[in-house]
């Protein structure tokens, strides 16, 4: 052992097992104190490092206990113990390993320290190769998108917080490793999860070099109204824009009031054509058998007969579909057992609605007089011309059975869709499927919930007056992303992008964050190149639409979420889930996170969900879980060298999710000023 190595000795390794060693610090000393060369070392806290060199590395052990025994004569009927004679001893588990000079800390460990191997304290510089902090930003020459060449610095870590052992000691994250994977952020109710995700969003943009964060995208469902505030105070050169799913058309007047640095203030609204079938049907809850062919069936209606006009004109082949689907129901209405004026009635309303130049009202109409309970020409009239006219027309429309159109996701009113739908029954009906309006009863009800339910007022778009991001999903996500197209290629206008969720029942966010973030994952598959412009999707209140068990509401948001999870790697979509009920949450998610930043947790289902999650984590490490105060937390994986129990950054500003001031909102004077506003 080197000379520097044996002054910092404080004791020997007297007990070895498989999962704790023991230290017995040298005899002399009344309590755990040891005056080094370079400072006064207390080796007592728990969450302290020791180190043990063997051969040409030491081996970092973590202190999670210590004790005392004393062995004077008089022990057992002195009153006081004899601290000089006392033996001390502290509880220590092996962490990882680094070379004695030079190098870097790595967790785990492979080979244990022998018997009576001797423990040093930690300096200083050995903390900085343990949190690796030492790293220093790169100096980088970059081409703008005007070809200048900019110089600037690129950092390889960025400041989440201090360290909650070692007093104003920093720690730092890798950036590439935080942000290149999924993050998990867990913690009790209150213990300061959303002041953690903006801390560390806010840090992303905090530099004071050439070179800003601009390239970054971050998504933010926020479900609870809280992160509006939290980035008024942003550079000038980081934007961001503000979406609001609202029903009141008074309050998206004062939409952009007070909200400092965002260039886009808007209510959040969603075309409903841009949602698949699938999504249609989790959205209806239509049954596989029976009513999703029929679904199936009426969206790709609303693609053979779109609303808006069709710019290049209708093809022979689209139009010789039209008019067989028209010709094949109006028939089969003729043929069955109705009384004359209903077949009448029934023909002229789908004829209002759908449609064409061969088949239309004034093509049939001339044919449907019905005079005293028959097709005649006209009144008192014994023949029926006109009506043997318009079966011949019809009949000349019928072709053998062509394949429909799929669900092209043009625009469509939610009134059109009620219409394709009884359009796609009466279809089935003329095909041979008498029962089907009966299996579908359930399903056209549901139609008629959605489309009048004030609630999702932010998905019944309107089909006048539309923008380009209302027609295209591309340019609804670029719109989202910040980005604007110029010639070939785009220029990032913003970087954060808040969706408030707040005024939405679960149904409604669970339908809107699986929608936008499938739109967003679809965007970037296929954007070439991929994995070029990182997204971050940051999930608040994640357990109310990323669930472990089947949803109860509209869809299942945990399909796209896990498969975003899965693959979102590839493609530069990375998720930061934070939750108060992980053991409620998707195990798919979870298993896929990379880092976790976990917070106060006291529930023994969520505790045991995050042991069986983070096996490598030692007992003594999620012991402290339950009493980790507010504002702290633990942080492991990928972004850290080692599991670090820290104070995170303050969030300045911080999200409007303070806790209520009881003491002071109770007791006030008579007829007090209150905050509410009518």
């Amino acid at each position: 052992m080197a000379r520097d190595d044996a002054s910092r000795a404080i004791g020997k390794i007297v007990s070895v097992s498989a999962d704790r060693l023991v230290v017995e610090l040298h005899r002399g000393s009344d309590n755990f104190t040891v005056i080094g060369f370079d400072d006064v070392h207390y080796v007592a806290t728990l969450g302290s490092y020791l180190m043990v060199p063997i051969q040409s590395e030491y081996v970092v052990l973590e202190v999670i206990g210590l004790r005392e025994k004393d062995f004077s004569p008089a022990y057992g009927n002195a009153a006081e113990m004899d601290k000089a004679t006392a033996a001390k001893f502290l509880d220590v588990v092996p962490v990882g390993s680094m070379p004695v000079q030079g190098g870097s800390f790595k967790f785990g460990v492979s080979t244990f320290p022998p018997l009576y191997a001797d423990a040093l304290y930690a300096r200083d510089e050995d903390l900085d190769r343990i949190f690796n902090v030492e790293q220093p930003a790169d100096r980088e020459t970059k081409t703008d998108a005007e070809g200048a060449t900019k110089e600037g610095t690129v950092p390889h870590t960025i400041e989440i917080g201090t360290s909650a052992v070692f007093k104003d000691y920093p720690v730092k994250a890798q950036l590439d490793a935080l942000f290149g994977g999924h993050v998990a952020v867990l913690g009790n109710t209150g213990s300061g999860k959303s002041c953690t995700v903006a801390s560390i969003i806010q840090s992303v943009f905090d530099r004071a070099e050439e070179f800003w964060a601009i390239g970054a995208s971050f998504i933010i469902f926020d479900v609870n109204g809280e992160y509006r505030q939290a980035f008024e105070n942003m550079p000038w050169q980081i934007q961001a824009s503000y979406f609001k799913a609202t029903s009141s058309e008074a309050e998206t007047e004062v939409l952009d009031e007070g909200f400092i640095g965002a260039d886009l203030v808007d209510r959040f609204r969603l075309p409903h054509w841009f949602m698949t079938v699938d999504e249609w049907a989790l959205l209806l809850r239509a049954s596989e058998k029976t009513q999703l062919p029929a679904l199936r069936t009426a969206l790709g209606l609303t693609t053979l007969f779109q609303e808006e006009p069709v710019v290049d004109g209708v093809s022979d082949e689209l139009r010789s579909v039209r008019n067989h689907v028209l010709a094949k129901i109006i028939l089969s209405i003729l043929n069955d057992d109705a009384s004359v004026p209903s077949k009448e009635g029934r023909i002229l309303a789908l004829l209002h609605t759908f449609s064409t130049d061969e088949i239309c009202r004034g093509t049939i109409k001339a044919g449907l007089y019905n005079d005293f309970g028959q097709f005649k020409d006209g009144r008192n009239s014994s023949t029926s011309e006109n009506y043997e006219a318009v079966l011949a027309l019809l009949q000349d429309h019928v072709t053998d059975e062509p394949v429909l159109p799929s669900y092209g996701n043009t625009p469509f009113s939610f009134e059109r869709l009620q219409a394709a739908l009884d359009l796609a029954l009466f279809y089935e009906e003329a095909n041979g499927n008498k029962q089907i309006r009966e299996y579908c009863s359930q399903l056209v009800t549901r139609l008629k919930s959605v489309s009048d339910n004030p609630d999702f007022e932010f998905l019944r778009a309107s089909v006048e007056g539309l923008q380009a991001y209302d027609r295209e999903p591309t340019h609804f996500v670029d719109r989202l992303l910040g980005l604007a197209q110029e010639g070939t290629s785009y220029r990032k206008e913003r970087q954060i992008c808040i969706i408030d969720l707040n005024d939405a029942s679960d149904e409604i966010v669970e339908l809107a964050s699986a929608v936008v973030a499938r739109l967003i994952f679809d965007r970037m598959r296929r954007a070439t190149p991929r994995n070029k412009m990182p997204v971050h999707l940051i999930l608040e209140e994640a357990h109310r639409y990323i669930s472990e068990r089947p949803s109860r509401f509209a869809i299942d948001a945990g399909i796209t979420f896990q498969r975003i999870a899965k693959e979102g790697r590839k493609y530069g979509a990375f998720l930061m889930v934070a939750s108060q009920r992980p053991s409620e949450l998707s195990k798919t998610v979870l298993s896929q996170c990379n880092n976790f930043i976990i917070h106060r947790i006291q529930n023994p289902d969520d505790l045991s969900q995050i042991k069986q999650m983070t096996p490598f984590i030692s007992e003594t490490v999620l012991k402290r879980l339950p009493s980790l105060p507010k504002q702290h937390a633990l942080i492991f994986g990928s972004a850290v060298k080692i599991p670090t129990t820290f104070r995170v950054r303050d969030a300045d500003p911080t999200p409007n999710s303070d806790d209520t001031q009881v003491r002071d909102l109770w007791y006030v004077p008579q007829n007090p000023k209150l905050h509410w506003e009518v």
